[in-house]
C-alpha cells in the first residue's frame, strides 16, 4: 500500500501536511504535530534584502492606520540591515534551521559559535521570532513522541534549535502558553542564553521590564516562512505584527543596524 505524502504544495506553492481523511489515530497525531507547522511559504525565500525591506514596510503599513508617514518611516529597518539570504536553496523547514543559521551566522566570514552564550545573563546573541506558542516550542524541543511512533517521526525534527544548547548556554523559551511572566522573568535574569525563540508580544514584555537584554544582539531571525492554518504569517497577524514592530524600532537595535563601531558588530535581521 502505498503511503501519501507527507507534504504536498496547496495552489500557491505553499508546502503543507497531507493529512489524510480517515480519521486514524496516526493521521488525528499528525494534526497535533503540525498545529504549529502548517505551512510554508517558499516565496519568502527568493526575496533579496530589498524585496524584504519593503515587503516589511508595507505589512508596518497596514497595521498602523494612525501613524503619520514621518513616524511610519521611523520605524522602517534599513535594506541594509537584513541579510540576503535568498542564496539558501533548501527548503525553509523546522529541521532545516539550524543549519540555515550555521550558514549564515558570519563575522567578518568566519562562522561564529552559535552555542557559546554571552557571560550576562539575558542577554542572547540571537532571537527567534516566531507566530505562536506552539511553534516556538517546536523550534526548541526533543520531543519524545518521534520514539513513540517513529511512523510520523519524519513530521518531527528531533532536536531543532536543542543542537545549540550546551550546560552553560541555554536555548530559551520566551512564550506566554504555560508559562507566567513573573516565572519566566526569574528564568531569564539568572541563566545565560545563547538563542531565544519566542512570540513578538512576550519578548516584548521581558524586554520592557528590563531582564531581556538586546543591545549585544548580532541577529534576529523572524520565522516568516512559517503559516498557521489560515495560512497566516507573523507579519498578516496584528497580535504578532504589532508588537515585532515595536522590538525592530527600538532605540537600542536601531543604533545597531548600520553601526560602523569597530567595537561591536552591527544587529541583522534575517527572514526565515
Amino acid at each position: 500500500m502505498k503511503r501519501k505524502r507527507e507534504t504536498a504544495p496547496d495552489e500557491n506553492g505553499n508546502l503543507c501536511p497531507n493529512l489524510g481523511s480517515n480519521g486514524s489515530r496516526i493521521e488525528k497525531s499528525r494534526k497535533v504535530i503540525n498545529a504549529s507547522a502548517s505551512c510554508i511559504d517558499q516565496s519568502i525565500g527568493k526575496m533579496d534584502n530589498r524585496l524584504l525591506a519593503d515587503h516589511l514596510a508595507q505589512r508596518n503599513k497596514k497595521f498602523s492606520e494612525k501613524l503619520s508617514i514621518v513616524e511610519l518611516g521611523d520605524m522602517q529597518v534599513p535594506e541594509n540591515a537584513i541579510l540576503d539570504t535568498s542564496t539558501w536553496e533548501r527548503e525553509r523547514s523546522i529541521e532545516g534551521l539550524p543549519e540555515f543559521l550555521e550558514h549564515f551566522a558570519q563575522d567578518g566570514g568566519k562562522a561564529m559559535q552559535l552555542a557559546v552564550a554571552p557571560q550576562q545573563p539575558g542577554a542572547p546573541h540571537t532571537l527567534v521570532l516566531t507566530a505562536a506558542a506552539l511553534r516556538a516550542a517546536s523550534l526548541t524541543r526533543y520531543d519524545m513522541f518521534v520514539l513513540l511512533m517513529p511512523r510520523v517521526a519524519s513530521l518531527q525534527p528531533a532536536r531543532a534549535l536543542r543542537h545549540f544548547q550546551r550546560q552553560d548556554a541555554a536555548v530559551a523559551k520566551l512564550f506566554a502558553k504555560h508559562i507566567k511572566l513573573k516565572d519566566a522573568c526569574e528564568f531569564v535574569k539568572k541563566t545565560r542564553i545563547c538563542i531565544g525563540v519566542g512570540t513578538p508580544s512576550r519578548v516584548l514584555e521581558l524586554i520592557d521590564r528590563g531582564v531581556l537584554t538586546i543591545g549585544s544582539l548580532d541577529r534576529i531571525v523572524i520565522d516568516r516562512s512559517y503559516l498557521d492554518q489560515k495560512k497566516r504569517s507573523i507579519l498578516d497577524m496584528r497580535e504578532t505584527q504589532e508588537p515585532l514592530q515595536q522590538i525592530l524600532a527600538r532605540p537600542e537595535l536601531k543604533a545597531r543596524y548600520l553601526t560602523t563601531n569597530t567595537t561591536s558588530r552591527p544587529a541583522k535581521l534575517i527572514f526565515y
